[in-house]
């Protein structure tokens, strides 16, 4: 099937098969935001789907087979589109499967709306949900505005979300997973990094970097792509770099600092400099993505103080580098992180930002296959921490491999403080604790704790 060919415009209703998944719920909004009738299956109820449901999405969470509700049975006006999370048993994909419905995976309908405005992805193996979702926030805060589909819920739109009807430039995370980002039609794009990441899937480092190179050869030629420096990717496009200190690249941002309660940095780039930059988000990292949106808003005409505002009014994003516990004494921060070099980045701005606090983190590793592949990063970029609790692995799609767990890792890890607990566990061991830096790490659901852990904390520092 030829996507080029796909109007949307002949379907008036969306079944979801995973509607509850980040990327998938956006999709739904999207289509419900247009007044199509939306609709889908997904296998637990979480707050997401709540929310989907609470704003007239009908989510049922019983495979109903081909006992799915009528209205979306109708083949000619029914988009239905799937995850490739689902297992292949399921009797509602297998239902659309064998009665000639047409199948859209996520990244191919992401891949049509694109094709049809002026894409602007943002990929990397880290640091893209963050990314993305400040570029939109910026653009809607702008003349220019978007439309966004966002792989984590913005803080300052409490969605994952963004449309704007007469909009021409779409936001789009691109996703390495599962080769998703290859179905998009990019016509500008930042990458943010390359590190190996879904070995399961690739094979190896080399191949991994090649799906980026594959990704970037399909920039528009009057686009252009935004590329941290030092990464080896080459486009058909104009290229233009950044980086922190970096002083070759293109776009550089140095003095990086704490003033008056709050976050500056400076930028000097080919045709000038900014000074004392405020942005809502500290930490190196963040200001490395803050810069990649500079760089690209600056190649679309947006002026300095449209670009200045969205940095100084951006709130972040659910689980980036997100404060539970902001207080003299004891700081608590949710943090997404799940490979090594997000770990690294998170850990040196939590130093950067409190060099003279403990800091303690819980961490629930992310995947057997991830965990396995990284084993030794994994313990290196650990042992950093003051004292490091770490959770079971959480499996997600996967089955257990013999020889990976996270008593191999806890072995590995170059420190005296070090604990194998349970969630429940680990709430029990901090709730006295009255000072540092706590910090609560992973993709899994370790999130399910953070409300207990924050609540038993913010007891803690009342006595």
């Amino acid at each position: 099937m030829d996507l080029k060919n796909i109007q949307l415009s002949t379907y008036n209703k969306a079944y979801f098969v995973g509607a509850g998944g980040i990327g998938m719920s956006a999709l739904a909004r999207y289509f419900k935001s247009l007044g199509w009738k939306v609709g889908g299956y997904d296998k637990t109820a979480t707050p997401l789907t709540e929310s989907l449901i609470a704003e007239g999405i009908d989510i049922h969470f019983e495979d109903l087979g081909s006992e799915i509700p009528t209205e979306f049975k109708e083949k000619e006006t029914t988009l239905v589109i799937f995850t490739p999370a689902i297992p292949k048993n399921n009797g509602e994909l297998n239902y659309f499967m064998n009665t000639g419905f047409h199948l859209f995976k996520r990244s191919q309908i992401l891949g049509i709306i694109t094709a049809n405005s002026l894409g602007l992805g943002v990929a990397g193996t880290h640091g893209k949900t963050t990314t993305s979702t400040l570029l939109a926030h910026i653009l809607n805060e702008s003349h220019l505005k978007c439309n966004a589909f966002l792989g984590g819920i913005s803080s300052n739109f409490n969605s994952n979300l963004v449309t704007s009807k007469d909009a021409q430039y779409t936001v789009v995370e691109a996703d390495e997973f599962d080769r998703s980002f290859l179905q998009l039609s990019p016509f500008a794009s930042i990458i943010t990094s390359t590190d190996a990441d879904h070995l399961d899937i690739y094979g190896d480092a080399s191949i991994f970097l090649q799906g980026f190179q594959d990704y970037a050869n399909l920039i528009h030629k009057e686009g252009f792509l935004i590329l941290k420096k030092g990464l080896k990717l080459s486009s058909k496009a104009p290229i233009y770099t950044y980086g922190v200190n970096a002083k070759d690249a293109n776009f550089t941002a140095t003095n990086l600092r704490f003033e008056e309660n709050k976050f500056l940095f400076d930028i000097a780039f080919p045709k000038g400099e900014w000074k004392n930059i405020e942005f809502g988000l500290p930490g190196i990292h963040n200001t490395e993505n803050a810069l990649a949106c500079i760089a690209l808003l600056q190649q679309i005409g947006l002026d300095e103080n449209e670009i200045r505002l969205g940095l100084k009014t951006f709130k972040g994003v659910k689980r980036r580098f997100e404060y539970q516990i902001k207080s003299k004494k004891l700081v608590y921060i949710d943090d997404y992180a799940h490979h090594p070099t997000e770990i690294q980045a998170l850990i040196s701005s939590v130093r950067l930002l409190y060099p003279n606090k403990k800091i303690t983190g819980i961490f629930q590793p992310h995947l057997f296959s991830r965990t396995r592949d990284f084993f030794d990063d994994f313990a290196n970029e650990l042992s950093q921490l003051d004292e490091i609790i770490l959770l079971p692995i959480y499996p997600a799609r996967e089955e257990p491999i013999e020889g990976v767990d996270s008593a191999v890792l806890l072995a590995k890890i170059n420190n005296t403080q070090k604990h194998l607990m349970q969630p429940l566990e680990a709430i029990e061991f901090l709730k006295n604790t009255q000072e540092g830096v706590i910090l609560t790490i992973g993709a899994g659901d370790i999130d399910r704790i953070v409300e207990k852990l924050k609540t038993v904390l913010n007891d803690s520092i009342k006595k």
